[in-house]
């Protein structure tokens, strides 16, 4: 996975929650998409050790998947049928 837009490092959009029983929350914008245990939970701690910003960001949006799609809203426009 690459980054070509450079939006994880200019609006780091991926954070975390630590929580208690080596599980952790990914969200994205504020909102919880993914909980990490086990081998994923692991990882986290790596990433969060090594300090690397942009690294950290990459581990998450690959950990928490293609969480997007297929749940995006329509705009407020005409529906258009098929």
């Amino acid at each position: 996975m690459e980054d070509r837009r450079h939006v994880l490092l200019e609006e780091k959009p991926f954070g975390y929650r630590l929580l208690k029983g080596r599980t952790a929350q990914a969200t994205f914008s504020g909102r919880v998409v993914a909980t990490l245990v086990g081998k994923d939970y692991d990882r986290l701690e790596r990433a969060i050790a090594a300090g690397d910003e942009y690294g950290l960001q990459l581990f998450l949006a690959k950990a928490t998947g293609q969480f997007k799609h297929g749940n995006e809203r329509a705009g407020k426009g005409p529906r258009r049928t098929a």
